[in-house]
């Protein structure tokens, strides 16, 4: 008979109950708060500098009406990436999430650079440069997340490939266990 307490030992680790992470470990979740809070106020910065650009009057001197709906989407992106910043700082476990708001950022950033070359041209160009100022002062958050991701992920490899040992160290145990006897069937009559 397997004892009940040997099958509930491999199960530990599994459960999240192992020891001290190691060194390298996953940033803390109240530094990873801070972070994200830093960078949803950055981000908000954004808003008023975005409000002062005025694409419809580009028209006039040659830009393509393209830059209204530009100047939407990045706004949009704005807000897609402050509501994964929100649910990050709610869940910051979950690497998809942490995903989701690196790639909002990348884009935000990427119409930005788009955005500050018509507004260089076309409205202002120290305008331009403040709204790229803004964005780069978000560098350090930015790299700050990209890092966290990378430990996110390797936190939840190194996770999987305990489980996966232990699963296999079960099996081989389970597997080497002698087959109960059966008793002998009983006759109905």
């Amino acid at each position: 008979m397997i004892s009940s307490k040997l099958l509930i030992v491999p199960l530990i680790p599994m459960l999240g109950l192992a020891a001290e992470p190691q060194a390298g470990a996953l940033t803390p979740e109240w530094d990873v708060a801070t972070s994200l809070k830093a960078l949803s106020a950055q981000a908000q910065r954004l808003k008023p500098i975005l409000d002062q650009v005025k694409p419809q009057d580009w028209v006039a001197k040659g830009a393509s009406p393209a830059y209204q709906r530009q100047l939407d989407a990045t706004k949009n992106e704005l807000t897609y990436l402050t509501g994964a910043i929100q649910k990050l700082s709610a869940r910051p476990e979950k690497l998809t999430v942490a995903l989701e708001t690196y790639f909002r950022m990348q884009a935000l950033e990427t119409f930005l650079g788009s955005l500050a070359e018509g507004i260089r041209k076309y409205q202002n160009a120290p305008l331009a440069d403040l709204l790229l100022g803004v964005q780069s002062e978000n560098w350090n958050n930015r790299e700050k997340l990209r890092q966290y991701i990378v430990d996110l992920a390797t936190n939840q490899e190194q996770e999987l490939k305990v489980m996966d040992e232990e699963t296999q160290r079960c099996r081989l145990f389970l597997s080497q266990q002698p087959a109960p006897k059966s008793a002998p069937a009983k006759r109905v009559q």
